[in-house]
């Protein structure tokens, strides 16, 4: 996946154009935003920026690669591209200056996650991958945070991969539900490559190999005995949980005990409420009980408000494909770009939606928290006007090609976001348009023949 044609075709015919008449080394500013918070929310947590400047991570165009552009044809049947271009592609010596909001900080609309400056072919080159990359990650991140709320303390396992958009979507899924807050997931690759706790058992094939439940879960508690967590439905649910006991009574007979059950269909509050009073009973106060079973935000809020005794939520398809939006929305604009003289010339996206309108220049973000670390507000700026000397929200992560972003481990992210998506149930913070900046947009405006 790390290839730069992880692309939209275009973003190589407007190189291609950029090349022929002159202005690919044209350096420009670019930067990567959302207009609107998801799930109709005030702020995102931020993800996917740490993968994206590994993405951009000594970037190159392969032999490979460069055969299949010449194999490209147009209308006509003529090659799509000279060679000369592929020549130049091959060539290319990567000089992008990116800067990020670090991973697992909180954002709010219009505000730039990644300003990329360099030569103007390149910037283009790496729109396609860059969205591709921050924008799911930051709307799984920010649902994960969501759901984690709803759940009000309670654990949340994410257990989505089978049901994630392919492999790369599965991995991508699941770390950036644990930065969103998820205290552990299925999936064994992304345990491995990010160090994220991993949870499982057994499937109700289990319990369907052998002639009865009793003999399923006494043999998986043989077999796993410091893993006893028993799904219960797979016939008769209170049954099952009856059956649970008796095998946990087993356990700890060899001196374990019954971590858990799992509810995966049916009235989850009835059953709860029923299954917690059958193992309160029988002594295991301790064992907790596990739900899944399509949940997301919105059940789980309902769940609680009938009283449902559910210790762990297992969230899958509704998580890791963010079902009620399955997309952040996140655009790519051009904010200004060098003149044939070197000045900076800013540009503008016009619209008569207003939300569509972007902010010129080369944006920066000053950050003020308050004395426990929650944000405050935020001030967008352009850095060609001087900003104050409080924190900058955007810091270097890539430079001549090369991440200079420190790689910090998912954890410490994760304990980020959670800390700042705490922080929102204090304040809603409000983002403020420098007046300098204010006034370059409303002049641009004005030169376009909209009023200001």
């Amino acid at each position: 996946m790390h290839s730069p044609l992880l692309t939209d075709l275009y973003q190589l015919t407007m190189g291609y154009g950029y090349w022929k008449c002159g202005l690919a080394e044209r350096e420009a500013v670019f930067h990567l935003f959302y207009r609107r918070a998801p799930f109709g929310g005030d702020a995102a947590i931020v993800a996917g920026t740490g993968p994206a400047a590994d993405f951009l991570n000594e970037l190159k165009f392969d032999r490979d690669e460069l055969q299949f552009l010449a194999g490209l044809t147009g209308a006509d049947g003529a090659p799509l591209f000279d060679a000369g271009y592929l020549d130049y592609l091959r060539d290319l010596e990567w000089d992008l200056e990116v800067d990020v909001i670090p991973e697992g900080e909180i954002s709010l609309p219009h505000e730039p996650l990644m300003r990329i400056k360099g030569p103007l072919i390149q910037c283009q080159l790496v729109e396609t991958a860059l969205l591709n990359i921050v924008n799911f990650q930051t709307l799984i991140a920010t649902q994960a945070a969501r759901i984690c709320a709803a759940a009000g303390g309670d654990d949340v396992f994410e257990f989505g991969l089978r049901r994630a958009q392919g492999p790369d979507g599965g991995l991508s899924a699941s770390r950036a539900a644990y930065i969103g807050g998820c205290a552990a997931s299925s999936n064994v690759l992304a345990g491995m490559k990010f160090g994220i706790p991993v949870k499982g058992t057994h499937a109700h094939s289990w319990v369907m190999s052998f002639d009865s439940e009793r003999e399923a879960f006494d043999r998986y508690a043989e077999a796993m005995p410091n893993n006893a967590v028993f799904l219960v439905d797979t016939y008769d649910t209170l049954k099952g949980v009856q059956n649970a006991i008796e095998s946990g009574r087993r356990l700890r007979e060899k001196g374990h005990d019954l971590l858990a059950i799992r509810l995966d269909s049916g009235d989850l509050a009835g059953l709860s409420i029923a299954a917690r009073e059958l193992l309160d009973e029988a002594g295991f106060e301790e064992t907790k009980i596990v739900a899944s079973n399509d949940l997301d935000e919105e059940s789980i809020v309902e769940l609680k408000k009938k009283g449902a005794r559910i210790d762990v939520w297992g969230i899958g398809t509704r998580l890791v494909t963010a079902s009620v939006q399955p997309a952040l929305g996140g655009v790519y604009k051009l904010g200004a770009i060098r003149d044939a003289g070197g000045a900076w010339k800013y540009r503008i996206k016009l619209s008569n939606d207003l939300i569509k309108v972007s902010n010129p220049g080369i944006l920066q973000i000053e950050r003020t928290r308050d004395a426990d670390g929650h944000v405050v507000g935020d001030r967008l700026c352009n850095e060609a006007d001087g900003i104050a000397e409080g924190e900058r929200l955007l810091v270097p992560a890539v430079r001549k090609g090369r991440r200079v972003l420190a790689d910090e481990p998912v954890a410490v992210i994760r304990d980020r976001a959670i800390a700042g998506w705490r922080g929102l149930a204090k304040r809603i913070p409000v983002l403020e348009i420098d007046p300098a900046l204010e006034q370059t947009k409303r002049e641009l405006l004005v030169a376009n023949g909209f009023k200001a």
